[in-house]
Parts: structure tokens; sequence; C-alpha cells
């Protein structure tokens, strides 16, 4: 289950809160403390976590999507991942 998918069923749950049992709201509840518990920042330096929101911001975009976006094209810059081959018939927003 993604964080977005449980994110969504926390939302669900809360707004149908009067519906949902002990039990099912029990087991939702241990989930999110379970998944809180796993979650690992990436700590940065100031100059680089005010770059990093800028331009999360610019884009329209969450932190973390941002880092990974960074990590995966520098991965493959560096060949640790295979290059990824964008159609050149499919249309694309934006331009070059």
């Amino acid at each position: 289950m993604t964080r977005h998918t449980f994110a969504a069923e926390l939302e669900g749950a809360a707004e149908q809160i009067a519906d949902i049992s002990r039990a099912d709201l029990q087991i939702i509840l241990r989930r999110a403390a379970l998944m809180l518990r796993n979650v690992a920042g990436v700590p940065l330096e100031p100059a680089t976590e005010g770059a990093v929101n800028s331009i999360a911001a610019e884009m329209g975009i969450g932190r973390s999507e941002l880092i990974q976006i960074v990590l995966r094209e520098w991965l493959e810059a560096n060949a640790y991942l295979p290059v990824r081959f964008i159609d050149e018939e499919t249309e694309m927003d934006g331009s070059a």
C-alpha cells in the first residue's frame, strides 16, 4: 500500500468516523503509527534545503518528489540505472 493510498484511506475513515468499527479504526491507526515510525527524512544543509524547497515550489511538486527526480536522474547520468527513453511521438507539455 502506498502512502497516498493509505492517506486516502485515513481521510475516508475520518469522514465516516461514526460508521467505522472500533476494530477497523484500531487497524488503521496502528498502520499509521507504523508508517510514521518508518519515515526517514533526508537531512540537508540549510542552503541546500532552501534551494530544494524553492525549486519544488517553482515546479509545483513536493520536496520528496523533487528529491526522487534528482536522485533518479543522477543515477541514470552516472550509469547506476538504465536510462529511460522518451517516446518522441508522445506530445509533451512545455518547451525544450
